[in-house]
């Protein structure tokens, strides 16, 4: 028997880097080249073992080529090795191509720490993440799309017959994702909502990979990228919504010094929900993760406000300090 052969194998690194502008969360795209059109994409490059030691190093470097940002917090999210993440030759095979094999990471920086001229020199630019992602949005009540657009699409879908059946069943993952019958809506179920639209076919992403010859949808449902770029940019948003409740990282996104209400906004803009004012304070005060500084802004014109700075000690003090936010009613 020939033995199979093993197609050769390539590592990449994708980093959705992630900052908070004028209350807007908003990710790092790049275009795919110098001129190119709305193709973007997550900054990425590969592996190369002989100028790196680590898959860490390759990618600070490549982001540094590519962008000029120097990263501050990075951490690792998960390894896309799926065969047929790329969209397949014309004759539909891909035999002899290597196999890309991405390790996605999630980065946070500040833009008033970078140099913005810098910046678009590369080409890249901040683009919101609800352009991606419009169904996260939450601040201003439940989307309007869910109930004009996705669900009338993806509850028929559920109902077709299916060659192997998963468990659970496409509609048990449905009521999950999105919040049906007894079950709230999860704002950290980022990438199982994605999954489900991409595989009923109601992604742009799911039209270039072949998987559908169309959505048959009025409008794109929000912005595609390039590659699965958009599903490790989801697997970020997931990650980072679920990380501000028990790490303090909310503060690699936020200036030195802030308000309480610049605070607020911020974790609202990541979390995609609107919180009560007093609430949100009781909260902070009650985590203990932030002190005053003594002085106060007066940037909104009116009443002065308290100033306030990560208080780095509650990292000796408690083993998972976070902002615990509570269920969405």
């Amino acid at each position: 028997m020939e033995p199979s052969r093993i197609p050769p194998l390539r590592i990449g690194l994708d980093a959705a880097i992630v900052a908070v502008t004028n209350h807007t969360p908003s990710i790092l795209t790049v275009p795919e080249a110098p001129g190119a059109g709305p193709a973007d994409g997550l900054p990425f490059g590969p592996f190369d073992p002989v100028r790196h030691r680590t898959f860490e190093a390759s990618l600070r470097d490549s982001v540094e080529s590519q962008t000029a940002l120097n990263l501050g917090y990075v951490e690792q999210l998960y390894t896309f090795g799926d065969r047929g993440r790329h969209v397949l030759s014309d004759d539909g095979r891909d035999e002899g191509k290597p196999h890309l094999v991405s390790v996605g990471y999630l980065a946070l920086t500040r833009v008033d720490a970078e140099n913005p001229e810098a910046l678009a020199a590369t080409g890249a630019r901040w683009r919101d993440w609800y352009e991606l992602f419009p169904w996260e949005d939450w601040r201003e009540g439940r989307p309007a799309m869910l109930d004009a657009t996705i669900l009338p699409r993806l509850l028929p879908w559920a109902q077709e017959p299916v060659e192997r059946p998963r468990n659970p069943s496409r509609m048990a993952r449905i009521r999950l994702a999105f919040g049906l019958k007894d079950f709230p809506w999860d704002e950290e179920r980022v990438l199982d909502r994605y999954e489900l639209l991409y595989e009923a076919g109601l992604l742009a992403e799911a039209v270039t990979d072949q998987r559908v010859k169309s959505t048959g949808l009025a409008a794109p449902l929000g912005r595609a990228m390039r590659f699965d770029h958009r599903r490790i940019a989801a697997t970020a948003v997931q990650r980072l919504r679920a990380k501000i409740k028990y790490r303090p990282v909310i503060f690699e996104l936020m200036p030195p010094e802030f308000t309480l209400t610049e605070l607020q906004t911020t974790v609202e803009a990541i979390s995609g929900r609107h919180l009560h004012k007093q609430n949100f304070r009781r909260l902070v005060e009650g985590a203990e993760l932030v002190e005053p500084t003594g002085a106060s802004s007066s940037a909104t014109g009116g009443r002065p406000a308290a100033l306030y700075r990560f208080r780095a000690k509650i990292l000796e003090e408690r083993p998972a300090p976070g902002l615990r936010l509570g269920g969405r009613g």
